[in-house]
């Protein structure tokens, strides 16, 4: 079987020099169907590795119902990697960041167990559990058991968050216990404190940057005299918030910084190779003082965009890597437009209003409270004596629309810091709040959603609250069952269907720029958010959800469709960048 080690200087490939030219694919954000094609193309730009984070949110979203099949069959997919001659490194965390929600941490458990990324007991039990499940099926795909598999992340950019040696030690003991022979990495920002405390000696150093390449190898050396150097997460794009304008970076500028790392002989991941999408309800969000939901496109600008075709970057790439490596002839087919068509929405009345049997509290509950993974919780009360006033909420997480006696008041935005809004007089209040995205990093991991705290009414607390769980998942296959009859337009927010035709299975981009806020579904596909407050304005149809004949089309709207169409596009529109 081949060996692979660590070198004075290099990589050791059956002891022969070798340099990692890597692509990050994250499998939880592309479609199963479709991995084949993005592995292949990751060798014809020349790759030699596919690097991936496991997600364990995606894995076992619920305590003890773990999932390895379908979208999570890791095993799959690193097989895929093996028969296209490529290696694999896999970075399990527990923690991924990756602005996918809750950095990959569960909900169940970051809201129920103390010491999230430390050698707490109860929070070190959980994570050996997990490891040992992703373990079992990395173990048996090593490069020495004739597999894929060369190296193995040890946490996860763990000097930015803390310096708990003894965590670092126990994830180490697990990995190894495990049967995991590979070199052991980790990978941290090159500044010393963050080298330092976010790794041990008999862990390998990698760092994680985007340009000054030689400044930051430098760094690294300091901190690891022998070794290959390595750059984990060499950043070639950047990710997108709501509200924000779409990231991009310049393609020579990029290629520069890579040609530097590949001529000062180091390895390189480069992160990302393909970003893929944000299906369903998984992005993460961005707080550094001001709470940023991000969107659902993570295409990242990378060589290989959302919908797996090559850019100019990839080019560019490919010419960078074949001056130190070989590359294959033969190159991917160029994009095609997608089929490009308008087809009227019907709407399917209001789908806000399901029916609850929670019980009264004084306080609302909050999502974790009741066990909630999807979007929306509608909170109820009655107001004493029919009285309006200034509302005043504790804490909203992460955006509320307030209505009174079934009028529209306004809503309240985390991202603006709203806390307090104006009513007027009457009897019902009704509060719909949307999680828009759990923090992704530091300490806002596993912080509750909804509406947080103690509500008032011009000074006076406001109790008797009823939650009601809305998932919107169920919610569309309910309408998409029922054949989305028409039911008339209703004030607020309403379900929209549409029915297309295709001659064949195909990617689609469709275009939200007439709707406001919401989900929206194909053939019961999740195919992720979408906002009015941009940049992003198209969500990406993947083909395999699409058929042949007859598909269905459901949106979930939560303010108002502007136009009733339903528009096709042939491109991706991410939005305006910067200039």
């Amino acid at each position: 079987m081949t060996s692979f080690s660590l070198g004075d200087t290099d990589f050791l490939r059956d002891g022969q020099p070798h340099q990692v030219i890597s692509g990050a694919i994250h499998y939880f954000r592309v479609h199963p169907d479709q991995w084949r094609d993005r592995i292949r193309k990751a060798r014809l730009m020349g790759l030699n590795t596919i690097e991936t984070y496991v997600a364990w949110n995606a894995h076992e979203p619920r305590r003890g119902e773990w999932d390895a099949s379908g979208w999570n069959d890791l095993g799959r997919f690193l097989d895929l990697v093996h028969a296209e001659g490529l290696d694999a490194i896999v970075r399990p965390g527990p923690y991924i960041c990756a602005e996918w929600h809750n950095g990959g941490l569960p909900v169940w458990l970051t809201g129920s167990v103390e010491g999230p990324r430390s050698s707490a007991p109860a929070f070190l039990a959980e994570v050996t559990a997990y490891l040992r499940r992703v373990y079992d099926i990395v173990a048996p795909r090593q490069i020495d058991h004739g597999g894929p598999v060369i190296l193995v992340q040890i946490e996860n950019e763990y000097g930015a968050y803390g310096a708990d040696r003894a965590y670092l030690e126990s994830l180490v003991t697990t990995t190894r216990d495990a049967g995991i022979t590979v070199p052991l990495t980790t990978v941290d920002q090159p500044v010393d404190r963050m080298l330092s405390d976010g790794s041990l000696p008999q862990l390998h150093k990698t760092g994680s940057f985007g340009s000054r390449s030689t400044e930051r190898l430098a760094t690294l050396r300091r901190h690891q005299p022998t070794g290959p150097l390595m750059c984990a997460e060499f950043w070639d794009g950047w990710f997108d918030w709501w509200g924000g304008v779409h990231h991009t970076t310049d393609v020579a500028a990029a290629a520069a910084d890579l040609d530097e790392l590949l001529a000062a002989g180091a390895s390189v991941n480069i992160y990302m190779f393909h970003g893929g999408t944000n299906f369903g309800l998984t992005n993460g969000a961005n707080d550094k003082g001001r709470y940023l939901p991000l969107v659902t496109s993570y295409d990242y600008d990378a060589p290989l965009d959302e919908t797996g075709n090559p850019t100019e970057k990839f080019f560019a790439f490919r010419e960078v890597i074949a001056r130190y490596a070989p590359v294959p002839d033969e190159v991917p087919a160029a994009a095609e437009a997608s089929p490009a068509f308008e087809v009227p929405l019907r709407a399917a009345g209001p789908w806000t209003d399901v029916a609850g049997a929670a019980p009264t509290t004084a306080l609302p509950q909050t999502f974790d409270e009741l066990g909630h993974l999807s979007a929306l919780v509608r909170y109820d009360t009655e107001l004493p004596a029919g009285a309006g006033g200034l509302l005043v909420v504790d804490d909203v997480r992460d955006l509320a629309w307030v209505s009174v006696d079934g009028h529209p008041v306004g809503t309240l935005a985390r991202t603006r810091h709203d806390r307090a809004i104006r009513i007027p007089d009457g009897r019902s209040l009704r509060i719909l709040v949307e999680d828009q995205g759990r923090v992704n990093y530091d300490r806002r991991l596993g912080e509750e959603k909804g509406l947080i705290g103690e509500i008032t009414l011009d000074g006076a607390p406001v109790t008797g609250w009823r939650a009601t769980t809305l998932d919107v998942a169920e919610i569309a296959a309910e309408i998409d069952a029922d054949g989305g009859r028409e039911r008339g337009r209703e004030v607020g927010p309403a379900a929209w269907t549409a029915e297309f035709s295709l001659d064949a299975p195909a990617d689609l981009f469709v275009d939200t720029a007439s709707w406001s806020k919401g989900y929206a579904f194909v053939n019961g596909f999740f195919l992720g958010r979408y906002w009015r407050n941009g940049p992003q304005r198209t969500l990406a149809v993947p083909a395999p959800v699409t058929r042949a004949g007859a598909n269905h089309l459901v949106v979930l709207e939560l303010e108002d469709v502007l136009q009733p169409r339903a528009v096709f596009v042939g491109a991706p529109a991410l939005g305006d960048t910067e200039e």
